[in-house]
């Protein structure tokens, strides 16, 4: 009767390893795969503004949809109110996704002569999540603004 109990509990074991073992490891490998041009949102920013940081303006006006059906195309616009003089003007606007794996999504570089620090396009957003744009001044400050879009179907992946 041993022999029996022992064999039992030797296939029994057996098959709980045989089951655990490949999704354990599939859920390390999972951990380690990561895009080489993730960049999570703080990274983004310290990187963009040298750690400085920015602050919330009104001058930024950001237009982007609540909801959004698609994730892959998802309109944004940016429009600062600042003056284009030589001296003083929008030097760069950033779109950043907060919860996407690579947050940049959009970086434009703006002069004087572009006459207004206006910028348009559509970005792709991985799931619901903030979209900040990040205005760089001729002086170097920064300023920002952020809205909420609500995702329905993710537009990465």
């Amino acid at each position: 009767m041993k022999r029996r109990s022992f064999l039992k509990g030797l296939c029994a074991v057996s098959a709980v390893t045989a089951t655990m073992t490949p999704s354990l490891l599939s859920a390390e490998e999972k951990k380690k795969i990561q895009s080489p041009n993730a960049m999570d949102y703080k990274t983004a920013v310290d990187t963009i503004t040298g750690g400085k940081g920015a602050t919330e303006s009104p001058k930024v006006s950001l237009t982007v949809p609540e909801i959004a059906e698609n994730g892959a195309v998802v309109p944004v616009k940016v429009d600062v109110d600042h003056p284009m003089e030589e001296n003083n003007y929008v030097k760069a606007i950033h779109v950043l996704a907060k919860e996407n794996s690579n947050s940049r999504t959009a970086d434009v570089m703006l002069t004087p002569l572009n006459g207004k620090g206006f910028f348009a396009t559509r970005v792709k957003l991985a799931k619901t999540q903030e979209v900040v744009a990040l205005v760089e001044l001729s002086d170097g400050s920064f300023i920002s603004a952020a809205k909420s879009v609500k995702v329905t179907i993710g537009g990465c992946g």
